[in-house]
């Protein structure tokens, strides 16, 4: 379903994995969910949205489709990266639900981490906007949860 604009989201739902821990390196850790489907039926990029905890508390993130292109090139495992906004905490473990609302960019390899970190923070500001018009309240209902690692579109 829409949201009461019509929009329209992709949804993925899955346990949060370790990652290589780079996220944290750069000063935007992480929350990985592994992606069934490597083939990318989901379009690579950066995405603003929301991610939901088990608790059902909704944080908003600035969220990474795709394979890591700066550090792993063609050859990276397809994965989402949940930058939660203004947390802090372990979410090793725990299944999280993201809403994937307005696609930002699409990935690019990047000459250094500092270019990579430069990005990063240009994404974060563009999903704070974006929230900020399209809160959590306002998210589709979900329904039955796609299998953890399946990308639905919702509306």
């Amino acid at each position: 379903m829409a949201d009461e604009r019509g929009e329209s989201y992709f949804v993925v739902r899955g346990p949060v994995e370790p990652g290589d821990k780079r996220g944290r390196e750069l000063g935007f850790p992480t929350a990985n969910i592994a992606l069934r489907n490597q083939s990318g039926e989901l379009g690579d990029g950066v995405w603003a949205g929301w991610a939901e905890r088990s608790d059902g508390t909704r944080v908003a993130a600035a969220v990474s489709v795709g394979r890591r292109p700066t550090y792993y090139g063609a050859d990276g495992y397809r994965l989402v990266e949940a930058y939660l906004l203004d947390f802090t905490g372990d979410l090793y473990g725990e299944t999280l639900t993201v809403w994937l609302g307005r696609h930002l960019r699409d990935q690019k390899a990047y000459g250094s981490a500092e270019e990579l970190i430069e990005a990063l923070a240009v994404d974060v500001e563009a999903a704070r906007d974006w929230v900020a018009n399209h809160p959590a309240a306002a998210l589709p209902a979900l329904g039955t949860p796609p299998p953890d690692g399946e990308v639905r579109r919702l509306g």
